[in-house]
């Protein structure tokens, strides 16, 4: 069917741009975007989701005020129309491309209208690819842009103005394949422990813009890493890292980062250390990851929302659920102070922590 997306000169294969290069039910077009109050709080994140081969498109997005995280939560059948980005009481505009973004929720609990200015170039992350066993479970193409918000935020019935050189925060587009909704059966059972572990942290400063990403198996070898600096001015150049360590912190009790260390090393800047400390955490399942039933990519009903809030410090960080986070950090480079997140999704075993089982907490 033809669609809006078929007046733009960016078809990829001889169908229409509804019909994607694959007919893998795990292919996947998503937007993402977080941003932070410089005074620590509200902290807030957006993730829109479109899978074409299922048939859904889905938004979640989550704040964290005052100890508590609420969470607006949509889902619908996608339809023929891409370009159509609403979903529920959530909506993404794209104003100009690699620059502005606009970032809407109406709903009574959550309303938003945040506007999204680049504060540097958009870092294209090397291609994701994973295979367990012989089966290809992860093929995707990211980038992360570092930026500014203006607009209004209001949580629970309180308003926060947002100016970019207040709120800072990224988003990043990915696409490609990676699991989504219930997994079909993949013939032979595996008899290996599932593992992932995987750390991504953007970071703002009032001159600079850092990014960097690592994912490693349990023996701590590394499929794949990425390091880069920018300054803050769209246009600036790269400076890419040649290599990339971190040191992490844990809390007791959990899988989760008290402090971090990232350490960049090699381009123009030769060596720069980030210092990374937590303020609190932001639980991913708020926006989807994770989520038991608004999971991404899962059919909820025809066109539907909803809409939770829990105190932060009650959650049970052992359980499963909660095991993929943002962690909300004071960033230090140097003299320079910025804000910053870490992510963390750290499941099985992961020799260099001392983790050993599925899901064994640091001690």
């Amino acid at each position: 069917m033809i669609t809006q997306g078929d007046e733009y000169p960016i078809h990829q294969t001889p169908e229409p741009v509804q019909q994607v290069f694959t007919s893998d039910r795990n292919f996947y077009d998503r937007f993402f975007f977080n941003g932070c109050f410089r005074e620590g709080e509200p902290y807030f994140a957006v993730a829109m989701g479109i899978y074409p081969n299922v048939g859904i498109i889905d938004c979640a997005f989550s704040a964290v005020a005052g100890g508590v995280q609420h969470c607006v939560r949509a889902s619908r059948v996608l339809g023929a129309e891409r370009m159509d980005t609403r979903v529920g009481p959530i909506s993404i505009e794209i104003l100009r491309p690699l620059q502005s973004m606009r970032v809407r929720v109406d709903h009574e609990a959550v309303k938003a209208d945040l506007t999204f200015e680049a504060r540097a170039t958009a870092i294209e992350e090397p291609r994701f690819t994973r295979r367990a066993g012989p089966r290809l479970v992860m093929d995707m193409t990211r980038f992360t842009q570092h930026g500014g918000y203006s607009g209004r935020l209001t949580v629970a019935g309180k308003s926060y103005d947002a100016k970019p050189s207040r709120v800072w925060g990224a988003r990043d587009r990915s696409w490609g394949v990676r699991g989504i909704g219930p997994q079909d059966p993949a013939g032979v059972p595996s008899s290996a422990m599932g593992q992932y572990y995987w750390l991504w942290s953007p970071a703002n400063f009032e001159d600079v813009c850092t990014l960097w990403d690592v994912n490693e198996n349990a023996d701590g070898s590394r499929w794949h890493q990425f390091g880069a600096i920018t300054r803050a001015e769209p246009g600036a150049p790269l400076d890419l890292s040649t290599g990339v360590e971190f040191s992490i912190n844990y809390a007791s009790g959990t899988r989760h980062a008290k402090s971090a260390e990232i350490i960049l090393r090699g381009g123009r800047a030769g060596e720069s250390r980030i210092e990374l400390k937590t303020l609190y955490n932001f639980y991913m399942q708020g926006i989807g990851y994770f989520h038991p039933k608004w999971g991404h990519g899962m059919y909820v009903g025809p066109d539907v929302s909803t809409y939770e809030s829990f105190k932060t410090a009650e959650v049970d960080e052992r359980d499963f659920f909660h095991q993929h986070i943002q962690a909300v950090c004071q960033a230090k480079m140097g003299s320079r102070e910025g804000t910053g997140i870490l992510e963390m999704a750290l499941l099985g075993p992961h020799d260099r922590s001392g983790f050993k089982e599925f899901l064994d907490m640091h001690p």
